[in-house]
């Protein structure tokens, strides 16, 4: 069994319950604020220790209580956050999420310490080998995310990228990546951008997925709230393609824990004491 590393981000989120999100220029009230820990790459390396991964995270945080916290939190998931690394005069990461009564969200993020990733950080996939995945989203800087691709599969390791946020990275990297991993809207801005990825598989939200010729749908569900089941699925998918997985298998894994994700709030389970 290979291990998954995810090279990503970590951040505080805020979530404001509203009962509708804001037209432009509009006040609307909101229910009271909630504290809770996610960034896109914590998100992804909880979902892949959770199902039975090796999950190694590279990131960075700030020198500060929440960055204190969080790596706390994360070991105890399970993730080794031995390559996380914290930052000096640089907040952790935050993010403001917006949910409406629909469980539908909208987000703002202040990347902080996220942003300081860097080349220096490549020496962190030095150990990827054969057998071994790495898992990126598209939140940090793309001249750093475009190098880790390189490196890792220059290790030959698997690369998997969700694309997201959407960002026009050039084709060789893309090509790179087995599979690239966009929802619709981003797998509609792909080809806007005229880019084309040899395995892309699409979320289809409550459709389930699509992976070339393999679809996978997702069982019926009434979300109570939609933010970081793309998270736990692109995690969970890392980890069963880690393990050996087929890829209809990996997908169904994977379609299954994000349709569990959208039935509480938050993308990491709650731990004892919280």
């Amino acid at each position: 069994m290979g291990k998954v590393v995810v090279f990503g981000s970590l951040s505080q989120d805020l979530h404001l319950p509203l009962e509708r999100h804001p037209s432009a220029g509009e006040t609307v009230m909101s229910g009271d604020i909630e504290y809770r820990f996610g960034g896109k790459g914590a998100n992804q390396a909880v979902a892949a220790a959770r199902a039975g991964a090796e999950s190694i995270l590279v990131g960075k945080v700030g020198e500060d209580a929440q960055g204190r916290e969080y790596l706390d939190r994360l070991a105890r998931h399970g993730v080794d956050v031995s390559r996380v690394q914290s930052v000096p005069g640089v907040p952790t990461g935050t993010a403001i999420i917006y949910v409406d009564a629909a469980g539908e969200n909208m987000i703002v993020v202040a990347p902080g310490a996220n942003y300081r990733m860097g080349e220096e950080d490549l020496s962190s996939l030095d150990d990827l080998g054969a057998g071994d995945v790495l898992l990126m989203p598209a939140e940090l800087k793309h001249d750093v995310v475009i190098a880790a691709a390189e490196t890792a599969h220059s290790h030959g390791a698997r690369v998997i990228l969700n694309l997201a946020p959407f960002a026009a990275l050039p084709q060789a990297v893309l090509e790179l990546c087995d599979p690239v991993i966009v929802n619709e809207h981003e797998a509609a801005d792909l080809a806007d951008a005229g880019l084309e990825a040899p395995s892309v598989l699409v979320t289809l939200g409550p459709e389930g997925a699509r992976w070339g010729e393999v679809a996978v749908p997702a069982r019926p569900v009434t979300p109570v709230d939609t933010t970081g089941a793309g998270d736990v699925f692109c995690g969970t998918l890392a980890a069963a393609l880690a393990a050996g997985e087929g890829r209809e298998s990996a997908m169904r894994r994977a379609v299954e824990a994000a349709a569990a994700c959208v039935l509480h709030h938050g993308a990491q389970p709650a731990l004892p004491g919280d």
